[in-house]
């Protein structure tokens, strides 16, 4: 048995797939490619699929991660797994980490607002998302809970051209942060009326490019 990683984007109208339906997705390509996967045992065999931190359903990402346990050796060829339009395999590999050693996604979000959009506001949001302290409302397992989410935000960087730009990395574990939970921070008044976040990036403890 061999694990293998997979990179790949999820865009476009491919954001919507839940992250239920995209294991089931994945699965059915790798059947009609001929690539033999390895099932658990027991009365409710499985394959061995497990995707690196889900996306909120909504949002796209150009660095997804999977790991997939197949039957045999060979890497399967990119070219024989179809996947529906906005999700794409960019590369094959084998694992040398563990999905567990991801520390910080950085993510871009894209802020559009009925309202002029000007050097003003650019200020008043960087100052919102670079505040000491900044404590939302997040639901958990446990249920809704305060958080502040200051001290698991780094690199913020704040433009506009016709819309609100934001790029920023944010902990990916311990606690589990998404672009959703920089928007909640901007609270009523910078609400926008529409927004696009994407992840672009996933970093270990060091900030080194997690593969």
């Amino acid at each position: 048995m061999s694990k293998i990683r997979i990179k790949y984007s999820k865009t476009g109208r491919a954001k919507y797939i839940s992250h239920l339906d995209l294991s089931a997705t994945l699965q059915r390509a790798f059947l009609r490619a001929g690539v033999k996967l390895k099932y658990s045992e027991g009365f409710n065999p499985h394959p061995y699929i497990s995707v690196a931190l889900p996306l909120s359903v909504g949002f796209e990402s150009i660095c997804e991660l999977v790991d997939v346990a197949i039957v045999g050796e060979s890497l399967p060829d990119i070219e024989t797994i179809k996947l529906p339009e906005g999700i794409a395999i960019d590369e094959i590999y084998l694992p040398t980490q563990k999905f567990s050693k991801i520390k910080w996604v950085q993510i871009s979000a894209r802020l559009n607002y009925d309202r002029q959009i000007d050097d003003e506001l650019v200020k008043n949001i960087k100052s919102i998302l670079t505040q000491d302290s900044i404590v939302i409302s997040k639901r958990s397992k446990r249920g809704i809970n305060d958080i502040d989410i200051a001290p698991h935000i780094k690199d913020v960087d704040v433009t506009h051209d016709e819309c609100i730009l934001i790029t920023a990395k944010i902990s990916a574990q311990e606690p589990t942060l998404n672009g959703g939970d920089l928007i909640n921070a901007l609270g009523e008044d910078y609400k926008p009326d529409h927004m696009e976040v994407r992840r672009i990036d996933l970093y270990d403890a060091n900030m080194k490019q997690f593969v």
